[in-house]
């Protein structure tokens, strides 16, 4: 996002993206077809935004500053902008019963509930693509053993396909942040991993195994899952969660859901 007379708001996590190489390479990542739904969230100082428009895409931004809104509104009224929360957006009614795809520079401190907001929409969108904090991109695109393994993979890697695209470096914003960023390909799935009646018990064994994610299984479990129930599940008490893959995680849901209630 070009550099403009706007000043970042640190309460909304504004970091404005003005580096062109990264604009190009998100842009061929996401690869705009004339006609197509996208959302972005987050537009800006319309980095993104104009060449998406450019695309032919069918393109709708929402933004929760209002300033940014209302000059979006001036300088393109072809543009449809949805001044809002994204966090309390229904981009399923936004997308107008069409498949769409959603794009963002999402703001670091409300990333975690906005990926678990999107990805609950129903139907969910086609892909999406965002700039993250890289230390979040690490997390959802982890492999079972690491210690970035943990419940925001988990939880994604239930309803979407996550792949790392790139690292993009702080000195491409403005202001410049204090952490580098990267960006991320989620494509969600048509239906989650796990089966909807196990959906709440596996959120609350992934939830409570990583709240003490030091501790084993046996002890972080204990007061959902005897150590007795785990092992019948097929699963070693012995494993520290970061250990555990998400079928692990399953069976213990279905042992939950099933024997210890």
């Amino acid at each position: 996002m070009s550099r403009g007379e706007h000043r970042a708001r640190k309460r909304f996590g504004q970091n404005f993206l003005h580096d062109q190489d990264v604009i190009r390479r998100i842009l061929a990542a996401i690869s705009p077809a004339p006609g197509e739904r996208i959302i972005e969230i987050g537009p800006g100082q319309e980095a993104l935004t104009a060449p998406l428009a450019a695309s032919g895409a069918d393109l709708g931004v929402v933004e929760i500053d209002r300033d940014l809104a209302a000059r979006l509104r001036a300088r393109r009224p072809e543009l449809e902008v949805i001044e809002a929360d994204a966090l309390d957006t229904d981009f399923t009614a936004l997308a107008g019963g069409r498949p769409y795809r959603i794009v963002g520079n999402l703001p670091y401190n409300i990333s975690t509930p906005l990926l678990f907001h999107l990805l609950a929409q129903d139907p969910p969108p086609v892909d999406m693509h965002f700039m993250l904090q890289k230390e979040v991109v690490d997390r959802i695109t982890a492999e079972p053993g690491g210690g970035d393994w943990g419940r925001l993979g988990i939880m994604c890697r239930n309803r979407a396909e996550a792949e790392f695209l790139f690292t993009v470096p702080a000195d491409a914003f403005e202001p410049r942040p204090k952490v580098e960023s990267a960006v991320v390909r989620l494509r969600p799935r048509t239906e989650p991993l796990v089966p909807g009646d196990l959906a709440e018990p596996f959120d609350r064994l992934v939830r409570q195994a990583f709240s003490q994610r030091r501790k084993t299984l046996r002890n972080s479990l204990r007061a959902l899952l005897p150590a007795e129930a785990i092992a019948a599940a097929g699963i070693d008490p012995g494993l520290r969660p970061e250990r555990l893959d998400l079928p692990g995680f399953l069976a213990l849901a279905r042992a939950l859901r099933y024997d210890g209630g």
